[in-house]
């Protein structure tokens, strides 16, 4: 399968995540204002989608709280209604093996009922959200999204009338993604990213891309993430095979080597520059929600 560059390419812009630490840079953006205002920069900046995770705003760590969430989009909204939301639904799957007996639970895992993490889509609504596709070793840990899992979350969403970001790890991802489509658990155009540079699963490769573009249905929207060094590679192979474009905190916290990136925006910056360098046209927010078949901002 070939695809040309597309007429019109959008650029999300993921926030702040769940793995990046403060520690590692002090620019992530940690309480619901500092998350608004990054996405309304980003936004500025070029973005069409802010891909929004929330944090505890006193510690920093990774939050589900319902309210954390309803601020930041409060926020948003209050400023930027056009701007497209992504939220989250990727905390709750993760599983540490108790030291002693490996059936038992240890301390950092954070495994819940399938409709627990996807909550915060029924009450917000938001206009996409993301549903990993993955189960795979993820550092020392296990990332666990079995089929009927899977299939639980992703009839609360629909229900909710939100589209989902189908997030693939590797190719047995898309394996799965074929079945859901067959079962009728996903219709219509379909929206994916390819997640590379996570150490045991897609690595980040014009092959790679390739590969995995030609595994997905031939209308199938789709983003290469790189993650880490690879981030800015990634926006350039994700173009040219017909793709669109995410960078952010979330992914990568360098701008250069060496170089602190200062802010979301500065990133979306730098990947706007490459892809339009490139030859490619920027979707705005309204443009990107008719490439996705969304319905009109409020």
């Amino acid at each position: 399968m070939t695809r040309a560059p597309l007429s019109k390419v959008f650029i999300t812009c993921a926030i702040t995540g769940n793995i990046t630490q403060p520690e590692q840079t002090p620019y992530l953006p940690i309480t619901p204002k500092q998350i608004a205002d990054s996405a309304l920069e980003a936004a500025d900046a070029g973005a069409a989608i802010a891909h929004i995770h929330v944090r505890d705003p006193k510690t920093g760590r990774p939050s589900m709280e319902l309210d954390l969430y309803r601020e930041v989009l409060d926020r948003i909204r209050a400023k930027n209604s056009e701007l497209i939301i992504n939220l989250t639904t990727g905390p709750g799957g993760r599983f540490v093996p108790s030291e002693h007996d490996p059936k038992i639970a240890g301390e950092g895992t954070t495994l819940m009922v399938p409709e627990l993490r996807v909550e915060h889509i029924v009450a917000l609504k938001p206009d996409i959200c993301t549903l990993d596709l993955n189960t795979m070793n993820s550092g020392g840990q296990v990332v666990i999204n079995t089929p009927a899992n899977v299939r639980r979350m992703a009839k609360v969403i629909a229900d909710a009338g939100v589209k989902p970001e189908i997030e693939l790890f590797d190719s047995g991802d898309i394996a799965l993604l074929h079945d859901l489509i067959a079962d009728g658990t996903f219709k219509g155009l379909l929206l994916t990213s390819f997640v590379m540079g996570v150490k045991y699963g897609f690595q980040p490769s014009p092959e790679t891309v390739l590969y995995a573009r030609g595994l997905l249905p031939a209308d199938a929207a789709f983003t290469a993430i790189g993650i880490g060094r690879s981030a800015f590679q990634m926006v350039a192979q994700s173009y040219l095979a017909g793709g669109h474009v995410r960078v952010g905190l979330e992914d990568a916290v360098y701008i250069e080597r060496g170089v602190l990136a200062p802010s979301n925006a500065a990133l979306v910056e730098k990947a706007r520059r490459i892809a339009e360098d490139l030859g490619a046209q920027i979707a705005n927010p309204s443009e990107a929600r008719r490439i996705l078949g969304l319905r009109e901002a409020a």
